[in-house]
This record gives C-alpha cells, structure tokens and sequence, in this order.
C-alpha cells in the first residue's frame, strides 16, 4: 500500500499555517497498488469550510475499485469509485483497489458444472467460489484436473477454489465400465449405469447388491464382495468374520482385489490398504508404494508398480510371491498357489506350482484372470485361452469369441461380450453360471 505517512505531516504544517480559524480544511488523498485518484488527484488540497469535492478513482488493468476508507464520514458513497466529499475538518482519505483473477471453468463429455456454470469468470483476489460437477445419464464424475492447488477436494463433485491467480479447471468425467467378477461360487457385474447384479452362492449375503449404485469397479472374494463408487469410497457384503468387510470410512481408493477372508486396495495416491484374515501376513501392505493395480489369491496379495515391476506377500509355499525378478508387466492376477502377470508385449508369465503356470507360450493376450487353480487369458481377437486343473468344465471356451474381458472364480469362468451379455462355464451347483440373461450395457 501506498504511504501516506508524509501526508499526515504535511496536513499539520498546513493546519499551523492555516491557524484556528477554522475557515480552511485540508484534503489528503492517496491509493493502494492497483490504480490511482484522479480527480482531483492524489495529494494534499485545501478547501473551504463546507466545499463539496468530487473524487474520482480508476482502477489499472486486472485490478478494480473497492472502497474508500479513512476519514470517510462526509463521503456520499465509499464504494462508489465516483463520488464527493464534504469538507467540514481535515480529512486523509484512501482509494483502495484489488487485484482480479480470471477462473476458467470446463468439462469434459459426460457432464458440465452447474456452479457457477462454464466459461471465464473474475473474481477477486482470494474470494473462494464453490464448484459443482454433474454427470449425465451413463457418466460419473472423476476430477477436477487443470490448476487444482487450491481446490478443496479435487475427487469431490461439489467443492471449492480459492482464486489466488488466473486458473483454468476441467470437470472429468468417464462412463461407467460395465464388467464382471467372479467370487467363490457366486458372479457379479456392474452395468453400464453404476448398479449391480449378481448371480450365485448368497449363503452369507455377497448378493445383496441390488441397492448399490455408482459403482465403477467390484471384486469377489470367497463369500464376500467388494464395489468402489466414483467418489472412492467403498461398499462391501457378505461373510465378515475377519472384518473383511468393514470399509466403511475408508476413501480415495480407486480399485479393489478380494481374497478369500481378506479386502485390499489401492489409492489414487500410489499406497495400499488391506484389511481382514493375515494370519499369512496377506495384508502386511503398510509399506507398499507407487501401485497401480493388486490382486488378491486366496491368502497372497500382489501389487503392480507404476514401473511394471510387481511386489507380493503373504502365503508362499508354492513360490506364488516369487515375482521380485519380474518386468514390463501391465496386469497382475493372483489364484489359491499362483500369480500370473501379463506383460507389455501380449506375453504372460506365472510364479507358483501346478498345470495353472502353464502359460509360457501364450503370446497376443490383453487381460488375464486367475481361479483357484487355474488360469484365464483373453486375447485381442476376442478369444479365450484357459491352462489349468479344469474338473468342473470351467476350461471349455474353445467357442468363445467377441470377449472384452474376462474373470474367474473357484471353479467357474466368466466372460463378458462387447455387447454387454456375458458367457459363463464351470462349475453350477449355486447358479453362478446362470448370466445367460445379463446385459450390463
């Protein structure tokens, strides 16, 4: 701010040259950075007793006019920046300007921001204003991207920035995934509006996902279920006698694996959390960072790195968490004694015993999927390839074709189609294969 301290001095050598006549009054005037009085410009004036003076502010670019503060009583209107002032004693008076920022507000496709809506809007330094994301039919809501330093929460629909410089912020949204997981003996499959179905064992309630909504992701464990909704936070039903389901409160997770008693997830920030049975140390995950993707086997987890190297613990007889050498890997799946990792190059490797690791000449696959004791991989035409121990009919996708992704449980094989049916083999006694009717588009 502008001194005026000088002023102050010179208003009392001219009130000792003026005297006690009272006839005359001096004038100070001053502003802040930002812009300047110009009538009748800053300085030091004397007037009558009872003159009326006009003032006059302009702001500089980027800045406008806030008040006048000071010696103000006579002053018609102090946020006016054209007004006057009635002279009836010595007055010091401040024009004060603030600087103004630019707030640029888009979305992506899927969406729009109702508050304060889309476009460029100015606001003054500092002022916080509240944002607010709305998906359309179909979409959810993932960010806020852009210059999001001052933004509140910049995963929650409704938030808000503080406008400390000129910014430009994007709502991101993406559609819901349609997809399929398979637990013990039960199917699940998120639909293409966020909800979900299930088919199968309901023995101790991992059906019950009727009520659930915006979801984006979900795993089958032995006899729970997991979702992930668009906010990260997180749902869970069925068996939880280790607490394998207690997730309530937890956030910021952006996807889920599930074991046989245990949950796991990875954060947006890198780190993962499990929770449920460790007596395998399955869970010991504290430590883990800069994850992408787990997969939870029956008593082993696995964590992909941003890097493609892959971590694991717990449970290890078999050599099922002896991936510390592997590479390049894009995709992790995790059974009851193996672990599969799909690599860049459409290659798959496996870590543990039995017919499942039989997967060393598979070549162009994009996504694998690992059953207790066997292994799923699907290629890029669309086809299907299984190795493993296949006693319940769960390896017989010779046929299969237009398949987008793949999943399997204890003994039962799912495959979801571009066209949002899905096909399922393997074992049926709980109805697990009965999907025939599903369209989660």
């Amino acid at each position: 701010m502008k001194r005026i301290s000088v002023f102050l001095i010179a208003i009392a050598l001219i009130a000792g040259m003026i005297g006690c006549g009272g006839e005359s009054y001096a004038l100070a005037i001053t502003s802040t950075d930002g812009g300047s009085v110009t009538d009748p410009g800053e300085g030091i004036f004397t007037y009558d007793v009872g003159t009326v003076v006009n003032l006059t502010a302009r702001a500089d670019a980027c800045y406008r006019f806030l008040d006048w503060t000071g010696n103000v009583s006579t002053i018609v209107n102090c946020t006016a920046a054209s007004t006057n002032i009635t002279m009836n004693g010595d007055y010091v008076i401040t024009a004060n300007f603030v600087r103004q920022y630019n707030l640029t507000i888009s979305s992506t496709t899927g969406g729009n921001v109702t508050n304060p809506g889309e476009g460029t809007f100015t606001y003054d330094d500092g002022t916080v204003v509240g944002l607010n994301a709305t998906p359309g039919a179909g979409y959810h809501f993932v960010s806020w991207t852009g210059n999001v330093s001052t933004i509140g929460n910049v995963t929650a629909l409704s938030t808000n920035i503080t406008v400390n410089s000129d910014c430009s912020v994007t709502a991101d949204f993406a559609r819901y995934t349609p997809m399929v997981a398979a637990g013990g003996y039960f199917t699940v499959g998120v639909k293409a509006d966020g909800t979900v179905v299930a088919a199968g064992e309901n023995t101790y309630g991992q059906c019950n996902v009727g009520d659930w909504s915006d979801i984006i992701s979900v795993a089958g464990g032995t006899s729970h279920t997991v979702g992930v909704k668009s906010d990260g936070t997180l749902v869970a039903v069925g068996r939880n006698t280790d607490q394998q389901c207690d997730v309530d409160g937890w956030t910021d997770a952006i996807q889920v694996a599930a074991g046989n008693v245990h949950t796991v997830w990875v954060k947006s920030d890198g780190t993962v959390v499990a929770i449920g049975g460790n007596w395998e140390g399955q869970c010991n995950v504290g430590n883990w960072t800069d994850i992408i993707q787990v997969a939870a086997g029956f008593y082993h987890t696995v964590g992909l790195k941003s890097d493609g190297t892959v971590v694991a613990v717990g449970d290890n007889p078999s050599g099922q968490c002896n991936v510390g050498n592997w590479t390049n890997i894009t995709q992790v799946a995790a059974g009851s004694g193996h672990t599969v990792g799909l690599k860049s190059d459409g290659t798959v490797v496996a870590a543990g015993s039995g017919l499942a690791c039989n997967v060393g000449d598979w070549t162009d696959i994009i996504q694998v999927a690992a059953g207790v004791t066997y292994t799923v991989g699907l290629k890029s035409d669309g086809t299907v390839v299984v190795v493993g121990a296949c006693g319940e009919g769960q390896c017989l996708v010779l046929g299969w074709n237009g398949i987008i992704q793949v999943a399997a449980g204890f003994a039962h094989t799912l495959g979801l189609k571009s066209g949002g049916t899905v096909d399922a083999v393997g074992y049926n006694n709980y109805g697990q294969c009965n999907v025939s009717g599903w369209d989660l588009d």
